[in-house]
């Protein structure tokens, strides 16, 4: 059992909204929260699964209600003094979290049955958060409060999560008073007189801690001693660090585990008997904690390191452990991440020609940003170890660069196919080759023409094909030219979507229709051209801005070429991806603007008379010409909903994009939609997953249907939709159909 005191992750007002609650709810991933009272009098709980109840129950609610009207009064609770086995009677069955509660009945720590997670600030430290990456300043400000702020300032910057310091009350630490040096050996002696010259007092260490709460960063100290150890707990420091010098010192720990705070432990100088015997005081305790493996030597040689000695230290704790580095560069810690550190620590400074120790065996700010890209590349690149799945971008490239079963010749319905009737070509839109024997001796249930693809569903008996549906607002088929027609003969939807390609915009209209149809119609731009050309309005390049305004004029003079095919009560609506990708890296968020004011520029010189041209919103990683890019606009909520209200523009809301996009900037989807819908003249209909799984079929992914359907009902009514599912019209627009069905409870 652990008692957490940093209780910030766990508990909410009772006065914030829902919003706020599922904000929070998602960031501790402990799917709970304990519900107080502005004085932090306990109120209820609240878990997903009461939001969930609760909306289904008063479909008409507003995310913005408060929490105390939602709250489960129903809640577990203990004394903060009640004795292990009363709390571990509590945390039995389903409940993994219970409040304790001061004779106030305030909460003042969550007790939780296990170690495999710490908070540390607003940081959350498991195997499945992301690694704590501490910069050490340590004594490295040279005793200037300045020079510490403005390494505070500098490790911000770089991408720190905690900035850590240290804390001696020289009187209490040393046997001679005031860290008199005089008789010690010489080693001692250098120690003891850059301490006496460099460290900061507590007030002026409490004037740094300060300016990190000003510059939104979270800290950490090391107390060298039991003055300093109450002095911090004084302050209110979140949590405090063990130096490698007193994982041993026992009567110091327990002086710390009666702050009751988080404590991170390193073990350089120290044999594995004294690890083990301090683990065993530690878990004893109570305090959350976790233990860094280290090499107190400085610098340290390489072959000193051992870095897989942190699979044996993880199974001496039982909980997450860290890796703290005195070695040059950083690839070790990089490479501590791979092993499975989830806490980084490494010495930071400007110079490491300063006096000191430390300086020597620390990273410059460029070198501690470049540490930091490469821990968080390098997680994203770890994965999870599950089974092997296609990623999303590998999809898209083996539809172009594998193969398919296609029919040899003209197949009748009810003929056997053989293995004569089967050949092997690319691209690979249909099944597979290696489902030939389960296609080969079927009786083909519709008719294939000679070089057509056999799909999943010739495998089945059911026939696929559409229906009529019904929805409280317009729906439609996104549609090349070449399906337009073979995809409405089941069903009349309100409208269709012409996804165009380069190639389609070249051809002659008057070729592809032969007749008016009773709906109306909207065009999408192509997404890439010959010669790897995509619209970018953005581009600082004067070229490749103005092919961009010449592409975009063509396709709306196709668009309204087009009205004589259509029956259209509004002008046709034209959907464009408006560019502000790079390939390697997002841009600095000061450019966005500018690059928001060249699309509107560029927006400008295009003639829309009878169209309504749209901007679609955009995920974070796009996938462009067979791999990974990064777009930087109509990606972030309040920027597009600015350049909207700024230039008078008007979106079409990829639901699946935006989601996208609000899961790479760890916000509530609901957020998203509730700014952009206003704004919302088209909408294209998906599911999403993770920060860049575009696609996947209605219900497989992450969005919430039943609380988007609300939204846009109240927000975007009559806005029309298409379901845009990745390769949906293959196999006669199966996905679609599907998609359509799933539709139908929510819209």
């Amino acid at each position: 059992m652990i008692i957490d005191r940093a209780i910030g992750p766990f508990v909410i007002l009772g006065q914030e909204s829902l919003v706020a609650a599922l904000t929070k709810i998602t960031a501790n991933k402990a799917r709970i929260l304990f519900v107080a009272d502005s004085h932090g009098h306990l109120i209820g709980a609240l878990s997903d699964g009461d939001v969930r109840r609760w909306l289904i129950a008063n479909p008409e609610a507003d995310l913005a209600t408060s929490v105390d009207h939602v709250a489960n009064r129903n809640v577990r609770s203990a004394p903060i003094d009640a004795s292990p086995d009363q709390i571990n009677a509590l945390l039995a069955g389903p409940i993994t979290h219970v409040p304790l509660l001061d004779a106030q009945n305030r909460v003042v720590a969550v007790a939780t049955p296990t170690a495999d997670a710490l908070h540390i600030g607003r940081h959350r430290v498991s195997a499945e958060d992301p690694t704590l990456i501490i910069a050490e300043i340590g004594n490295n400000h040279q005793g200037s409060v300045s020079f510490a702020k403005e390494l505070v300032d500098l490790a911000a910057d770089a991408g720190a999560d905690v900035v850590k310091f240290q804390l001696r009350d020289m009187d209490a630490l040393y046997r001679q008073s005031g860290g008199e040096s005089a008789g010690e050996d010489l080693g001692a002696q250098y120690t003891l007189n850059l301490l006496a010259k460099f460290s900061l007092d507590a007030e002026q260490m409490f004037e740094v801690f300060d300016h990190c709460r000003k510059r939104d960063v979270d800290v950490l100290c090391t107390p060298w001693d039991t003055p300093s150890v109450r002095a911090l707990q004084e302050y209110g420091i979140p949590a405090l660090k063990v130096a490698s010098a007193d994982m041993t010192n026992h009567a110091l720990l327990r002086e710390m585990f009666a702050t009751g705070l988080p404590l991170i432990v390193s073990t350089g100088m120290s044999t594995e008997a004294e690890i083990r015997q301090s683990a065993e005081l530690l878990r004893s305790s109570g305090s959350p904690w976790a233990m860094l493996h280290c090499q107190s030597t400085y610098p340290a040689p390489f072959k000193d390191i051992n870095l897989r000695y942190l699979k044996r230290l993880a199974e001496i704790t039982g909980g997450p452990v860290g890796y703290s580095g005195h070695e040059r560069g950083f690839h070790i810690p990089v490479a501590a991440v791979a092993m499975g550190a989830r806490i980084i620590e490494k010495h930071f400074t400007t110079d490491r020609t300063l006096e000191g120790n430390d300086h020597k065996v620390s990273l410059l700010p460029e070198e501690f940003g470049q540490m930091v890209e490469r821990i968080r590349e390098l997680e994203e690149a770890l994965g999870d170890g599950e089974a092997r799945v296609v990623s999303t971008g590998e999809s898209m490239n083996r539809v172009n660069l594998a193969k398919s079963l296609v029919a040899a010749r003209h197949i009748e319905v009810g003929e056997t196919i053989g293995h004569a009737d089967v050949d092997i070509k690319s691209p690979g839109r249909g099944l597979q080759p290696n489902r030939l024997e389960e296609l080969v001796g079927r009786l083909a249930k519709r008719t294939v023409e000679a070089g057509d693809f056999f799909y999943p569903g010739d495998l089945h008996d059911a026939p696929v094909g559409g229906r009529q549906y019904t929805f409280r607002r317009p729906w439609g088929l996104p549609v090349r030219y070449h399906d337009h027609a073979r995809l409405i003969e089941d069903c009349t939807p309100d409208f269709l979507e012409f996804h165009m390609s380069y190639k389609d915009v070249d051809m002659d209209i008057h070729d592809v229709f032969d007749k008016r149809l009773d709906m109306f119609f909207t065009v999408h731009l192509p997404d890439l051209y010959d010669g790897d050309f995509i619209v970018n309005l953005a581009s600082p390049e004067d070229a490749v801005w103005e092919r961009s305004i010449a592409e975009l004029q063509r396709v709306i003079d196709i668009t309204r070429d087009m009205t004589q095919y259509f029956t259209c009560d509004e002008p046709p609506v034209v959907i464009a991806t408006m560019g502000g990708f790079t390939a390697d890296r997002f841009v600095d968020p000061g450019e966005r603007p500018a690059m928001y004011a060249r699309i509107a520029q560029g927006i400008e010189r295009v003639d829309t008379t009878d169209v309504r041209l749209t901007c679609q919103t955009l995920p974070p990683f796009p996938w462009l010409m067979g791999g990974q890019q990064h777009h930087n606009l109509f990606m972030q909520l309040e920027d597009t909903v600015e350049f909207c209200e700024q230039y008078g523009q008007r979106l079409t809301l990829d639901i699946s994009h935006s989601k996208l996009a609000a899961n790479f900037h760890k916000r509530p989807f609901s957020e998203y939609v509730d700014g952009l819908a206003p704004h919302t003249e088209h909408l294209h209909i998906v599911d999403a997953e993770g920060v860049d799984g575009e696609g996947p079929q209605i219900g497989e992914g992450e969005v919430d249907w039943p609380m988007l359907a609300k939204q846009l009902d109240e927000l975007a009514p009559g806005v029309p939709f298409i379901p845009e599912i990745w390769m949906g019209h293959v196999n006669n627009g199966e996905g679609f159909w599907t998609a359509l069905e799933r539709l139908e409870e929510w819209f």
